[in-house]
């Protein structure tokens, strides 16, 4: 039996959502780049540092991390920044 859901490997970027690292002071623009994107599909790809070994055992309770994910973690103001590119559910 699948998966509900799959990542589609094939999706292409299509915007950001929100303001780039370094417009939001978290990035000098060399290596930093924090960023939170919607893929053509409607997906969202999230780029943040991987924290997932930090994390793995302190997750709340029905939370879980399949082998092939990981936890990633992005600037808070990043998110709220993003929020008038992402639509009400």
């Amino acid at each position: 039996m699948g998966r509900a859901w799959e990542a589609d490997r094939s999706a292409l970027f299509a915007h950001r959502l929100g303001k780039s690292a370094k417009e939001l002071g978290n990035s000098d623009g060399s290596d930093e780049c924090p960023d939170i994107w919607q893929l053509d599909n409607g997906d969202v790809a999230v780029i943040g540092r991987d924290l997932t070994s930090d994390y793995a055992r302190r997750l709340p309770v029905g939370v879980a991390l399949a082998a092939d994910e990981r936890l990633v973690v992005i600037p808070g103001n990043m998110l709220r920044a993003a929020k008038p590119d992402i639509a009400d559910a």
